[in-house]
């Protein structure tokens, strides 16, 4: 049975067999890789449904958790766009790469991605998508820092990563709060949430994913620095897809975390932040792939903004506005890819002219600069859509944050996708070489797309635009696209935006001639000083923690015993009931030697005094385990002590007397380290002897040591029965520990001999 799990594990094992594949036949892989997207791009846009289906199978039943997919209108549109662009990337990196060496890895990364992304969309349990949400981080930081000899690749990846990687974790967290709050692990049995009483956590920690991964206000500033990755990887990360991701889920749980003030006015407001920043930023930039990453943060922020609206003609602008800005956008990025392949630049004031030399390119860049301007048939239907739904009822400020974005939009497709071929070439651009076919394929389908689609908009509506309304936007029917909705107010705002847009791009190079001293600040100057706050935190953590001296790691380690056993104790507060008045005499004198002998062993200057203190305390132990009837151990612990102290005694003798390295406030420390240490395991056994948190086992031992192990010394049986391996494994350590002393003896024995010191 073809399901969506067999899709994404044949995606998945032809990104592991790419490499070899590429090996085989390097001029052609390209061509053979983009064949099982394509296919499945077919088998997705045949299977969209506006109810869903679902396929599941067990996976952890323990922890609830199901290899669960669903395929419903909202995860096809998205499926469609992934596979689809995929396979057009795919092909276009044949032209773009060529047979050069590590291409292989290219091509699968961009397959694993490729898996990865398709996996979030289709996951229907919780843990699955997070899973692949985190893959799609890892491939992306790959393949965003895919030429690593450069240090600004390596910058992009590392801080993609982190900005997506640490909103993954926050994602985690607010997933696994709703599955605990709802008891069910699949996303499609989650209901409304809003009454909740950890709703606000759920939604601040699904929103924190979501906004980092779809570069949201103030999170925007990692996908420009993610442009230094290849020009297919740009073309398919950041246009069409991976920053789609943090859109889509949104979407997805708009029905449980929807509906609320706070996610209205959430996403109102980081929508629209996201939508003026981006364009205002993008207005700054004379790189074309810089220039299309801003304004495709710019629309991300605008599909953020519509989810805020909720209903079902807000999901069908959104659909609408998603599949225009995928085909448009990911076109124009393969554009910038091929003007940099022909033209070796992607300056867009040095370069102009290029039609002659490509115009097949230009004709596909003038296409989808139409689509980003909302001309083109498709986009202009997404466009009219938006429109409409903010004019009724009239939403003045959403308009005005729409205007500004709509006109920044057409400013900056004149600036990318006329401006390179229709513009006054810089002389000193070289005349390059035509684009081939390979490169040419992927940005003319997609251009082309965008006109077919808006010029067939109740087919494309009947397939795409009701089903993802009836996915996200309720119960109501939204109405069917239309490309004409007559001379009115829409009409009146589009021409408004195109006018205002073409002003800007005629006062364009004006404009950054007078931006271009200005000094910049921002959230990537902020994370760069977090970074470097971070790291010197570290530093001098480590210079404190890890200084190679063994006195502080032991204080160190000591105090934090210390510490945590005191916060334990005001937590728990034991409350032992000590007594030291049914203590005999002969016990307490036996005790106050033992203290002396310990303060004699500390205040000792000589080795040999110290021996010999030390084995006072010895044989008082041994001297307590005889009063309190237990002779076998005190006989065990005297032949140990007197052993002991024999060989200290004949191999410290002849060493020099002690010398004091530490002057007194550090040994005034060590002594009040050691003081607590020695009264809080006192403490410790004295609390542990009051409480009993089980039924002791002693009964058990001495009940069953001769009827079972034929032993009358409970302790014998217990060391070579109950706990014989224990016992080997202590025979074990100590006959190594011998052999290594008889070896070190020889050794010193035979170099003696030889001459050597």
């Amino acid at each position: 049975m073809v399901t969506p799990a067999l899709a994404i594990l044949s995606l998945f094992t032809l990104g592991l067999l790419a490499p070899f594949l590429f090996a085989l036949l390097p001029r052609h892989a390209g061509k053979l890789l983009c064949l099982p997207p394509a296919f499945w791009c077919g088998w997705f846009w045949s299977k969209t449904p506006a109810s869903g289906q679902t396929w599941t199978s067990p996976w952890i039943p323990e922890l609830g958790i199901t290899f669960s997919f669903r395929l419903d209108g909202l995860a096809s549109l998205f499926a469609i766009l992934i596979t689809g662009i995929g396979a057009m990337v795919l092909l276009y990196t044949e032209g773009y790469c060529g047979a050069k060496p590590g291409s292989g890895r290219l091509y699968g990364l961009l397959l694993l991605f490729l898996a990865s992304m398709l996996g979030v969309v289709l996951a229907d349990d919780a843990i699955l998508l997070f899973l692949f949400w985190e893959a799609t981080s890892v491939t992306s930081f790959l393949l965003i820092g895919f030429e690593h000899e450069r240090a600004n690749a390596r910058r992009g990846a590392v801080q993609a990563l982190m900005v997506t990687g640490g909103g993954g974790l926050a994602l985690l967290a607010g997933l696994l709060v709703i599955v605990q709050q709802t008891g069910q692990g699949r996303i499609s049995a989650w209901g409304p949430l809003a009454g909740d009483p950890l709703y606000l956590a759920m939604f601040a920690l699904v929103a924190i994913g979501c906004f980092t991964k779809s570069a949201q206000f103030p999170f925007h500033f990692w996908l420009p620095n993610a442009m230094t990755a290849p020009t297919p990887v740009s073309a398919y990360l950041h246009s069409a897809t991976m920053v789609k991701a943090g859109v889509y889920l949104l979407a997805r749980l708009s029905g449980s975390l929807g509906g609320t003030e706070v996610w209205t006015w959430t996403l109102t407001l980081v929508g629209g932040a996201t939508m003026l920043t981006g364009t205002l930023l993008a207005l700054r930039q004379t790189d074309l792939k810089r220039l299309l990453a801003y304004s495709t943060v710019a629309a991300l922020g605008t599909m953020v903004f519509v989810l805020a609206r909720g209903g079902a003609e807000a999901a069908s602008a959104f659909a609408a506005f998603v599949l225009a800005h995928a085909l448009y956008k990911g076109a124009l990025f393969l554009v910038a890819g091929a003007i940099d392949h022909t033209a070796d630049s992607r300056d867009a004031f040095r370069l102009g002219g290029l039609w002659q030399r490509a115009p097949v390119l230009a004709t596909a860049s003038t296409l989808a600069g139409l689509g980003m301007m909302g001309v083109a048939p498709l986009a202009f239907l997404a466009k009219e859509t938006l429109v409409d739904g903010l004019l009724s009822p009239p939403d003045v400020p959403s308009l005005i944050v729409f205007g500004v974005m709509a006109a920044g939009a057409v400013a900056i497709a004149g600036i990318v996708a006329f401006r390179p071929f229709f513009g006054k070439a810089d002389p000193a651009i070289a005349d390059g070489h035509k684009p081939d076919a390979p490169l040419l394929t992927g940005p003319a389908v997609l251009a082309v797309l965008g006109i077919v689609g808006g010029l067939t908009p109740t087919f494309v509506f009947e397939r795409i635009g009701g089903p993802v309304a009836a996915a996200i936007g309720g119960g109501t029917d939204p109405h069917p696209w239309a490309l004409w909705h007559g001379f009115g107010a829409p009409l009146a705002f589009s021409v408004g935006t195109l006018a205002l847009g073409l002003a800007v791009y005629r006062a364009w190079p004006a404009w950054i001639a007078r931006a271009a001293p200005w000094p910049s600040f921002g959230f990537d100057r902020a994370y760069d000083a977090g970074l470097r706050g971070t790291v010197s935190v570290a530093r001098a953590f480590t210079r404190t923690i890890q200084n190679g001296r063994l006195r502080a790691y032991l204080q160190t380690t000591i105090a934090t015993f210390l510490v945590l056993v005191t916060l334990a104790a005001v937590r728990w507060n034991p409350s032992p009931q000590i007594r030291l008045d049914t203590a005999l005499p002969h016990e307490a004198l036996l005790a106050l030697a033992m203290l002396l002998a310990v303060l004699a062993a500390v205040r000792s200057v000589s080795r040999l005094a110290a021996v010999v203190t030390l084995g006072v305390v010895g044989f008082g132990v041994a001297l307590t385990y005889a009063l309190f009837g237990a002779p076998d151990l005190a006989m065990t612990q005297i032949a140990v002590e007197t052993l002991t102290v024999i060989l200290f005694v004949l191999t410290f003798y002849h060493l020099p007397r002690f010398a004091r390295g530490s002057g007194t406030r550090t040994r005034a420390v060590d002594a009040l380290l050691a003081t607590g240490v020695g009264a809080t395991m006192a403490a410790i056994t004295l609390v542990a002897s009051q409480r009993l948190l089980g039924t002791p086992i002693s009964a058990h031992f001495a009940e069953n040591s001769l009827a079972e192990a034929h032993g009358r010394n409970v302790v014998n049986v217990i060391l070579v029965d109950y706990r014989g391996l224990d016992t080997l494994g202590e025979i074990t350590v100590l006959s190594i520990a011998g052999l290594g002393v008889v070896a070190l003896w020889t050794f010193g024995r035979r170099a003696a001999k030889g001459g050597s010191a």
